[in-house]
């Protein structure tokens, strides 16, 4: 191991350390259940809006998104623009209503006014389904940043490495429980933006501080669209189904939908919202500049020939521009990105186990012991961090953007469709919600299980290898990369017709929901634990 490789586990152990005398503080206070799955409610909003920037930009933000960028150029700013235009429907529709009707997770607000047993247990499984894909993309990120900062190119060291993030995510899950973990995205999203601050003035510098001479400086097909999407009919849709999954996830997924749960009222729940768009908002300009700052100073061919692929874009800028030192701190914040979001990811699948399953279904919500649901959600997280780690050494290599629009593609057929139709429609009942969300979640993963990401695309000639998950076969049958142009219309259409083929009406329940979702009143009885 070479001076620079020891150099970057420095920093990282600094930050580790770090976060952890953060995490063992915070968890000091951590009593109830509502003091482990939803931080005490004592939150601020600007404090939850960075913590949600913190969980939202993740390590396809920075790693993903800057490589896509370097690669594909003007297609691979898409995904900038895909994950920030989904903020407005997180704002404008689900954010105060959300927090008005719920408790601790997504299941209460269905649970709402519908038959409770089949609808936490619908909510748990798509939680968890969500979780899954997105903790995929971020272990594959764990794997392939490693892989360039220590040299690693065997499988099985990237493997090792991928089970010491796992392990270090489940102590700080079992350790701060939601508190801890906002504190650690907290000071993640800080470190983040400011990493890719300095960066973008020092790729701005070296060009004048003049855009124009930025973009000049790179290869002019990086600057018109059709690289990636459009050179045929089926790319073509490809982008509309991407597009589609990114703009209509973010207001469906479980770790983002959980956040509003932390602030104490529906009022800071919006602010948090419009703090982290201006957060994220900046952030996604910056990553413009990474992305084809790393293209004009490093080299699309270098990027994917390296140990991580794509996903080596920004580290590789970072040690162009500053070194082994600044490779080390940007490195340092990456590996900061990915442990803050699975931290995040693995708390809430936790605790949609923990109070869906264990307390409201398996219990009947009559918890004797009232530490019980705390103690079920720290062994579900193991066991979600046990799988996630098997999980992220089998996606290893794969774009982390990309994989983490298939999380998306999850949320926006399986949660949103249900959320909207339960907030909104005075007639959605427990059938049309079991529809949505089972019939959404089934579809979504049945495509992307015989599409071309999981099997079936040409092999490369530069790598010998094929960009499909599974080497050396083809069963898919899909033509699509990504499913949310069938499975988000499907979804919608089955909530509606598993809601008029029953009988079921529960006017007076929806009456009360929308009274207490647009007002607030209630709201804060309710979510006493």
């Amino acid at each position: 191991m070479n001076g620079n490789a020891l150099l970057n586990i420095g920093i990282f152990g600094v930050f580790v350390a770090a976060t952890l005398v953060v995490v063992i503080r915070a968890s000091r206070n951590t009593k109830t259940a509502a003091d482990y799955l939803a931080a005490g409610r004592a939150f601020t909003g600007p404090q939850n809006g960075i913590a949600i920037a913190g969980d939202y930009l993740s390590a396809a933000s920075f790693l993903g998104i800057a490589g896509a960028i370097a690669v594909n150029g003007y297609d691979g700013f898409l995904y900038s623009i895909g994950f920030l235009v989904a903020w407005l429907i997180a704002l404008l529709l689900v954010a105060e209503l959300l927090r008005n009707t719920g408790k601790f997770t997504m299941g209460d607000v269905l649970a709402f006014r519908m038959r409770q047993r089949p609808i936490r247990a619908a909510a748990a499984t798509s939680t968890m389904a969500v979780s899954f894909f997105y903790l995929l993309a971020q272990m594959a990120g764990a794997g392939g940043l490693v892989a360039l900062l220590l040299g690693i190119t065997g499988k099985g060291g990237q493997a090792v490495v991928i089970a010491v993030v796992g392990a270090l995510m489940i102590a700080y899950v079992l350790i701060g429980g939601m508190k801890g973990t906002t504190w650690v995205q907290i000071i993640k999203a800080v470190l983040l933006i400011a990493g890719a601050g300095v960066m973008t003035v020092w790729v701005m510098g070296k060009y004048g501080f003049n855009l124009s001479n930025l973009l000049g400086s790179v290869s002019d097909k990086l600057l018109g669209p059709g690289l990636q999407y459009g050179k045929t009919e089926t790319s073509k849709l490809d982008f509309i189904s991407l597009a589609l999954a990114l703009v209509l996830g973010t207001a469906g997924l479980p770790h983002i939908l959980m956040r509003f749960y932390t602030v104490p009222t529906a009022k800071e729940a919006r602010r948090s919202v419009v703090w982290a768009i201006w957060l994220i908002g900046i952030f996604y300009l910056l990553t413009l500049v990474l992305g084809y700052g790393a293209a004009a100073l490093v080299g699309s061919d270098k990027i994917t020939k390296a140990p991580g692929g794509v996903n080596s874009a920004a580290p590789l800028l970072a040690e162009a521009l500053g070194g082994p030192i600044l490779l080390g701190l940007i490195a340092a914040v990456a590996f900061a990105t990915i442990l803050a979001v699975v931290a995040g990811l693995t708390i809430t699948a936790s605790a949609s186990f923990a109070h869906d399953i264990y307390a409201n279904i398996i219990k009947k919500g009559k918890l004797e012991d009232k530490e019980a649901e705390v103690r079920v959600a720290r062994i579900t997280a193991v066991v979600i961090g046990i799988v996630a780690i098997l999980g992220g050494i089998l996606a290893n290599g794969q774009n982390i953007a990309f994989l983490v629009a298939l999380a998306f593609a999850v949320a926006a057929s399986a949660n949103l469709p249900t959320i909207l139709y339960s907030l909104f429609w005075k007639r959605f009942n427990t059938a049309g919600a079991l529809w949505s969300i089972y019939g959404g979640l089934g579809i979504t993963v049945l495509l992307i299980v015989f599409s071309p990401v999981v099997s079936g695309k040409p092999v490369n000639p530069a790598t010998g290898k094929s960009a499909s998950m599974l080497q050396g076969v083809d069963f898919h049958w899909f033509p699509l990369d990504n499913p949310g142009l069938v499975s988000i219309p499907l979804s919608f259409l089955l909530g509606y017709l598993g809601t008029v083929l029953s009988k079921e009406n529960n006017k007076e329940k929806y009456a009360e929901m929308e009274v207490r979702a647009l007002t607030g009143v209630g709201a804060e009885k309710a979510t006493a634990h």
